[in-house]
């Protein structure tokens, strides 16, 4: 399984804070990501913004970063401070 977490204002967006995916099922971020909008359609105009920011395992990481069993991956958007 991968467990995937929805952080910050992503979570009231998508209305979930974390869900569990069998791992066969993707391969990276990229496939994750369509995985996803599959199952949740409304979801896609959240998951396709350019300024959202992925870490897996507490790492930053692109698209084809490959996914394997046990990994965390976490959805955010963009950090500002003032």
């Amino acid at each position: 399984m991968i467990r995937v977490l929805f952080l910050a204002q992503l979570r009231e967006q998508l209305g979930a804070a974390e869900l569990q995916v069998v791992a066969e099922d993707v391969v990276s971020i990229a496939t994750l990501k369509q995985y996803l909008v599959a199952g949740h359609p409304h979801w896609e105009q959240f998951l396709s913004n350019s300024k959202l920011l992925v870490a897996v395992n507490h790492q930053y990481a692109k698209a084809d970063v490959a996914l394997k069993t046990g990994d965390e991956v976490a959805f955010f958007p963009p950090v500002t401070g003032g």
